[in-house]
């Protein structure tokens, strides 16, 4: 398979995946898990999925060089709770294409890195992404703003990170080879949740069991298309091609949240057609800049 043909497939297929399990992860939120014990068993959840990755083999892994996937580990776990917390606290159709700057930023650290200078398109795509947030923000004069400037945080705060954590896995994966990295990552990664515990509302148990379905739905759904996108990076590279495809998860968390979203028993499909319009012209408008990133 070509690198051009899989850093597109894939993370299209990542990308529904995260839109639908963000609506699940929104539900269980609803249902009151909390932030913290959403956090810790994702994570568990999705080590044990990475675990798999092991099987595939590589070269023996070099002690010496543990900081590497420990440096990766700490950027996915800050943009993890970055991105459990705008999801716990703000709409899905505003959070999830907040996320999608990750991929303006991938493209401004891969430059960086290289030494090369950043274009005229990256400048205008970086106005795009910030024109379309504030489409995002729209809301109707008579309902009061739903949490928008700490999901705009911490949604912009788990970009940066996971924007980091990309460039990063293609920077170090060819050597590690993704039978190697990945899971010593997703290892680290749940070895850090569990300082999380003592975050906690109530214990795991307290978890209501219609949550646990979400919960684990949702884990499951992330975990899965970690995996696909991840893969895709270690293997194939092109960490701001497959991001641009990949942020096609913003225009699918609209679409979604306007055609299923009482599926969900998600409020989102409340807030009028005249919002949703906002929010869809939003996400047009992010898609375009990361378009522009790469044509």
């Amino acid at each position: 398979m070509s690198p051009a043909f899989a850093t597109t497939l894939f993370p299209l297929i990542a990308a529904l995946l995260y839109a639908f399990g963000a609506l699940v992860l929104k539900r269980s939120s609803d249902l009151g898990v909390g932030l913290w014990r959403t956090t810790f068993v994702a994570n568990i959840i999705v080590a044990l999925l990475f675990s798999l990755l092991w099987l595939l083999g590589g070269p023996p892994v070099e002690k010496e060089l543990l900081w590497q996937p420990g440096v990766i580990a700490m950027c996915l776990f800050v943009g993890q709770i970055s991105q459990f917390l705008a999801l716990e606290k703000g709409d899905v159709s505003v959070a999830v294409p907040v996320f999608g700057l990750k991929v303006i930023l991938v493209a401004f650290l891969t430059p960086l890195l290289t030494g090369d200078a950043v274009s005229m398109k990256l400048w205008i795509a970086a106005f795009l992404s910030v024109l379309g947030i504030t489409f995002l923000n729209r809301k109707d004069a008579n309902q009061p703003p739903r949490h928008l400037l700490i999901t705009f945080i911490a949604g912009g705060t788990g970009a940066v990170a996971f924007a980091v954590f990309d460039v990063l896995v293609q920077k170090w994966g060819p050597s590690w080879g993704a039978g190697r990295l990945l899971p010593c990552i997703f290892w680290i990664n749940a070895l850090l949740s569990f300082g999380l515990i003592f975050r906690f509302s109530a214990p795991l148990s307290a978890i209501p069991r219609q949550a646990w379905r979400w919960l684990g739905g949702g884990s499951l759904l992330l975990g899965t298309q970690s995996i696909i996108f991840v893969s895709t990076l270690a293997v194939f590279g092109k960490a701001t091609s497959a991001n641009i495809v990949y942020a096609s998860r913003g225009l699918l968390s609209v679409g979604l949240v306007w055609m299923i979203g009482h599926w969900f028993v998600n409020a989102e499909q409340h807030l009028g057609p005249k919002v949703m319009r906002w929010r869809l012209a939003g996400a047009l408008l992010m898609m375009s800049a990361i378009v522009l990133v790469v044509v």
